[in-house]
């Protein structure tokens, strides 16, 4: 039985570091890129992954109880609400921003589909 509760430790804490992995790498993206919509991928994609990462480990540290169901609740609403606010945000900076051409530009499919031809 003492090597059910090494594992479930190893495997909680292995969960955890890669979590806080995952948050370190987050903050050198929200800190190197440039662009305000960049920066938001990479902090939507980070807090998204880092949260479940590090929530299932506390969920195998904690065992399977009432609290464990709460810990796989905020990760199902997290899941929903990051990535969902994420895009609100990136929708109102793309809308209200004054100089566009510098970051962004709109095309069509049809002109993807000439400027895949022209590289090949």
């Amino acid at each position: 039985m003492m090597w059910l509760e090494w594992t479930r430790f190893l495997v909680g804490g292995l969960l955890l570091l890669c979590g806080l992995g995952i948050f370190l790498i987050e903050m050198i993206g929200v800190f190197r890129f440039k662009y305000v919509l960049n920066r938001m991928h990479a902090a939507s994609m980070g807090d998204t992954l880092g949260i479940g990462f590090s929530m299932l480990g506390l969920i195998i540290l904690n065992g399977f109880n009432f609290t464990s169901l709460k810990l796989l609740l905020v990760i199902v609403l997290l899941w929903f609400a990051s990535p969902v606010s994420s895009h609100l945000i990136a929708r109102l900076e793309v809308t209200t921003n004054e100089d566009e051409e510098t970051h962004y530009r709109e095309t069509s499919l049809k002109e993807l589909e000439e400027e895949m031809e022209k590289e090949a």
